[in-house]
């Protein structure tokens, strides 16, 4: 064998090592993702946010494909009920019946809170790709869960510096995800809890967000999954800026 070749089976053995070495990380991550997401997803679903003064109810209709398209309907309580969201790419919009206006939401209101409660309306668009926009790194793991550590790359459009995932190695769902800003302070964190079947597909139908700043001491929100239907027909007449007012009641 030439020394040549020698040379490229060697360079080929090293590239296959460390392609081994990160594959099975990134694969819990796009697994994950893609268990989350579903290629279509329609739920009804309970928002109870809670503060240390009060304590709110919602109920909501949504429709999505992918991470790219999702229309939210809200139906109760009757002063809120036909407002619409409508997220299309990176961009979105909302529906007021009220005073029969439709706003869209500009970049700058992206970290705001979502109808008041502990979820943002960048956690709406999910503009953000975990396999996409962040480095994995496997950091522990027990015989149920992995610990993964996701460091944004540079450049990346995101919101979050790092995030820390704990995944159950039984379903490939988060447990629980730690949210930090640039400067390494946790800020939320958010419980996926009570992981049930829904047709073909296992998806945690309670989401528990907590806000880690300490002026929102006993604050938190919870999502319950009341119904969920994934990866069956769409109707894509929800996704256009016409279904904002058209589906609004």
């Amino acid at each position: 064998m030439s020394s040549v070749k020698i040379l490229l089976a060697a360079m080929w053995i090293l590239l296959d090592g460390a392609a081994v070495g990160a594959s099975p990380v990134d694969d819990i991550v796009k697994r994950v993702e893609d268990n989350l997401n579903g290629e279509t997803a329609y739920m009804q679903f309970t928002m109870v946010v809670q503060t240390k003064r009060s304590k709110r109810t919602m109920r909501m209709d949504s429709w999505s494909i992918g991470q790219d398209k999702s229309f939210i309907r809200i139906t109760y309580p009757g002063k809120d009920s036909g407002i619409t969201f409508l997220k299309v790419d990176k961009a979105m919009w909302q529906y007021v019946p009220r005073i029969e206006k439709t706003i869209k939401i500009p970049a700058s209101m992206m970290l705001q809170s979502w109808m008041g409660s502990d979820f943002s309306n960048d956690d709406l668009v999910r503009e953000s790709s975990l396999s996409e926009d962040y480095d994995a790194t496997l950091v522990g793991e027990d015989g149920a869960e992995y610990l993964l550590d996701l460091q944004a790359r540079e450049d990346a459009p995101v919101v979050w510096g790092r995030i820390r995932m704990h995944i159950s190695k039984k379903y490939l769902l988060p447990t629980r995800v730690s949210y930090y800003d640039e400067e390494g302070m946790l800020v939320r964190v958010l419980d996926y809890l009570e992981i049930k079947g829904f047709g073909k597909r296992f998806y945690p139908s309670r989401w528990l967000m907590r806000p880690q700043a300490p002026e929102k001491a006993g604050h938190q929100t919870e999502i319950i999954i009341d119904h969920a239907v994934f990866d069956g027909e769409i109707d894509g007449a929800y996704f256009s800026k016409r279904a904002l007012k058209r589906f609004s009641r």
